[in-house]
């Protein structure tokens, strides 16, 4: 089962698509197929009862393996637990199965943190170490090579009773060409703080990085334009967007940006 509160979407993604790959290289041969499982496509409408119990019911009891991401919030509470993603941890390892944990460290703009949710996430965080091991990261890219490798092991560990089996595959295809335009704003982005923001106003929206407006108040067109070129960066894992308006370069994101900063025709 995939846990998280709702601002961790890229890292759900993530998840799934190593696990369909998971199954592509090694279900037939194992004879072991894991389905990747998460309230927003296995849950179905019923009433009665805390819409979290509905989902435990529904989901969280026939599951062999939680994977639980965190970044900077905690979630909703349940009625029972600080959050269903905090209900769904406590309620599988009570029950003797495994759990893997993450938290990210990527940078986040302080306005899109709430500060109550952040201390309540930092109080379950200490308290999940005193239980047991957890996993942190700061990047997309990073958490896509952890999570490969771990899995893998898990699998092996309480899984799986054939030969080891190999890490997933985490190499990345070859980073295909950029336009102009990305090339810039990775670089420019990467130079920063690292964040590219896209903030809407009453007059349009604006695309910035800590150095550069690269539009403000632009044509339907130039906003087209910048619309396209950030969808690029993600699309390519080189930028990760984190909340509505921010979006954090990557490790792959900083390291194309070092070679296309000393490159004179970049």
């Amino acid at each position: 089962m995939i846990a998280s509160p709702g601002d961790l979407g890229p890292e759900r993604q993530v998840i799934r698509e190593l696990l369909h790959e998971w199954n592509a290289i090694y279900a037939r041969e194992r004879k072991l197929v894991v389905l990747p499982v998460g309230w927003e496509t296995h849950a179905s409408p019923r009433l009665g009862d805390r819409p979290q119990e509905v989902i435990n019911e529904q989901i969280l009891h026939s599951c062999d393996l939680l994977v639980g991401v965190f970044w900077t919030r905690l979630g909703t509470p349940t009625g029972e637990a600080a959050s269903g993603t905090v209900e769904e941890i406590e309620k599988h390892v009570a029950s003797g199965k495994p759990a893997m944990l993450y938290f990210s460290n990527a940078p986040v703009h302080p306005d899109s943190v709430d500060p109550a949710q952040y201390q309540a996430l930092k109080q379950f965080r200490e308290k999940l170490m005193q239980q047991g091991l957890v996993e942190f990261y700061s990047s997309l890219a990073e958490f896509r090579e952890k999570f490969a490798r771990q899995f893998a092991q898990t699998i092996v560990r309480y899984f799986d009773e054939g030969e080891e089996v190999a890490e997933l595959t985490t190499q990345a295809p070859p980073q295909p060409e950029l336009s102009t335009d990305a090339k810039r704003v990775l670089v420019d982005a990467a130079a920063g703080d690292g964040h590219v923001l896209v903030e809407y106003t009453g007059m349009g929206p604006i695309f910035q990085t800590s150095n550069t407006v690269f539009l403000q108040q632009g044509s339907p067109r130039e906003e087209a334009k910048w619309h396209a070129v950030v969808e690029q960066l993600v699309k390519h894992d080189l930028l990760a967007q984190h909340s509505k308006e921010v979006f954090t370069v990557t490790d792959a994101g900083y390291q194309l940006a070092d070679k296309l900063a000393v490159q004179p025709n970049s």
